[in-house]
């Protein structure tokens, strides 16, 4: 089963509503789809994401280097992946997400190859997937009313999107708090925005409010991993790594220095599944559970994330809304909402309906 050819579309979709965080804002969705195709005729597709100010890549950037990557790849026997995902790591420094994209496309198919759907050809099992709702940063006002319509749509968790003035921050937390009830639990994610400093006046507010929040997502710079300690010492409030988290070898780093008690594995950030199950096994060695996310991405790979969480117990919190603020998927099948419930296919693969670009 030899690589014949890796192609890849630029497409920009509707998005239902502008998404705000403290890194960036945006209106529309640029993705990048990849196929893989071999000699036998069969085909594996995937996805990625650009996000300038997180990755570092364009969609310019991702289709060159998907270019590259299907110079290096080409011929190869998709027959030997560890061969193969060696190779499309090992072929050029960065390039996260156009690496991901090519790497579940190759899962894809890999697991079509044994009537597999992608998380039992990575031995996992169906799973319940129960994702959150992120809220993304606005007015108070426009807030509350997202908060009201995520919470009458069924979810239970809101991710709560902060990261500017930390008193803000603080007054948003409480009236989301109020808006959503007891019975909704909020996580806090910062996108790097505060100093250590602030965040600890945040954490001491949650603490001070008793607000039902999980968890505190990435308060401080990427860069600052001894800043993320300082505020891991320093509350009760569970802190996980995502920006600062792209590699197995940055796992290492942070586990380490003890900055965080759990890491977002993203596949955009971090090459992918291949790269993404190192990760997850890093993290159950340390004891420490991890989260599920994604960028602003479609259902393509998303659903890639889906099946890597249902090979991966480690993995506990789910963060797979994206699809959800797009108008229209570029492909049929893969994933479907019920509420907040993810629903997989089992069909063969990622389960998408369409296997062509």
């Amino acid at each position: 089963m030899f690589i014949e050819s890796i192609q890849s579309k630029a497409l920009t979709l509707p998005m239902v509503k502008t998404f705000k965080t403290a890194l960036r804002s945006i209106d529309h969705l640029e993705y990048v789809l990849v196929e893989v195709k071999t000699g036998k005729g069969m085909s594996g597709i995937g996805g990625a994401a650009p996000s300038a100010v997180i990755t570092g890549e364009t969609t310019g950037s991702i289709l060159a280097a998907v270019d590259h990557i299907a110079q290096q790849l080409k011929g190869m026997d998709a027959k030997d992946p560890d061969g193969v995902f060696r190779k499309l790591n090992g072929c050029m420094v960065g390039n996260g997400s156009a690496k991901a994209a090519v790497d579940m496309a190759l899962y894809d198919l890999l697991a079509k190859s044994e009537e597999k759907a992608v998380f039992q050809f990575l031995n996992g099992s169906p799973r319940t997937l129960i994702t959150d709702m992120t809220i993304g940063i606005d007015t108070v006002p426009v807030m509350e009313k997202d908060c009201k319509d995520a919470v009458k749509d069924g979810f239970s968790v809101l991710k709560i999107k902060v990261g500017h003035d930390p008193d803000e921050d603080i007054r948003r937390l409480i009236s989301m708090s109020e808006v959503a009830g007891p019975d909704v639990a909020l996580r806090i994610d910062a996108n790097q925005g505060w100093t250590p400093k602030q965040a600890l006046r945040v954490a001491d507010a949650i603490a001070a409010h008793k607000l039902n929040v999980q968890l505190m997502e990435q308060p401080v710079k990427s860069y600052d991993i001894k800043g993320m300690a300082f505020v891991r010492s320093r509350t009760s409030l569970p802190v996980y790594a995502d920006e600062s988290l792209f590699s197995p070898v940055d796992a290492l780093r942070i586990l380490d220095a003890g900055a965080a008690d759990g890491f977002n594995i993203k596949l955009m950030k971090c090459g992918g599944i291949y790269n993404a199950l190192k990760i997850a096994a890093i993290a159950e060695s340390a004891g420490i559970p991890c989260m599920i996310g994604s960028m602003m991405e479609t259902s393509v790979s998303v659903a890639a994330a889906a099946h890597l969480a249902c090979a991966e117990p480690v993995i506990r919190h789910f963060d797979l809304d994206a699809p959800l603020f797009c108008k229209s998927q570029p492909v049929g099948g893969g994933i479907q909402y019920q509420g907040s419930r993810v629903c997989l296919s089992e069909a063969p693969g990622l389960g998408f309906t369409t296997d062509t670009i």
